[in-house]
């Protein structure tokens, strides 16, 4: 076992205490090669979430877990609520039927939420998104859970993973996203989207070292 409900509801409460304390930073990053929205959007969002998980608590992971997502898309705007939203969505789908996460449980709701962000946004990994912080995450997180580590450590390798992918995405040009616009311009600045998916990663990180 590597996550209960328990466990599930700490990680979207620790998501949104990062999203509150990082918004300013995440629309700062927007504002230089976005639309200038993405924290404002993300802490409004969660702040919905957080008002909606009272009512959903004691139903089953998955349907906390979807309630997050159907929020996100309803909530927030642009870009970020249709990518959040159905990536918690498909998510959820992987947690279905299942009371407690095994670690490989954890690692295919990572898989379905990056095949959606993939498909929504039709996009991969290069091109200065969000993809390129949550893929080289979960790639280490399955390096760390095959090599026999604890799902903590997996977390800690993932979020290490994910903060290399921000650092990346400063030295390539956007090709997908509003960022795309600027061509050139855009090298030396780093995804909003990518770091928001480390501050997520590293919600599951924290949540699992205090187990």
């Amino acid at each position: 076992m590597a996550a209960t409900k328990e466990d599930v509801l700490k990680f979207i409460d620790a998501f949104d205490q990062r999203i509150e304390e990082h918004h300013q930073e995440l629309t700062d990053l927007d504002q230089a090669i976005g639309d200038g929205d993405h924290g404002i959007n993300m802490n409004r969002g969660m702040k919905a979430v957080m008002e909606k998980i009272p009512g959903v608590k004691d139903k089953a992971i998955s349907d906390i877990v979807k309630t997050v997502g159907m929020t996100l898309m309803s909530k927030v705007g642009g870009a970020s609520g249709p990518l959040y939203g159905m990536a918690f969505v498909k998510a959820s789908m992987k947690a279905k039927g299942k009371e407690e996460l095994s670690p490989e449980d954890i690692s295919e709701m990572f898989g379905a939420a990056i095949a959606s962000i993939e498909k929504a946004g039709k996009s991969t990994t290069g091109e200065k998104t969000m993809l390129d912080a949550i893929c080289p995450a979960k790639e280490a997180y399955d390096k760390a859970i095959a090599d026999g580590k604890s799902v903590a450590e997996a977390f800690k390798d993932a979020e290490d993973a994910a903060w290399k992918g921000v650092e990346y995405t400063k030295t390539i040009v956007a090709t997908k996203g509003r960022a795309r616009y600027l061509g050139e311009r855009s090298l030396g600045h780093q995804d909003p989207g990518a770091t928001s998916i480390s501050y997520l990663i590293q919600s599951c990180r924290v949540v699992a070292e205090a187990k």
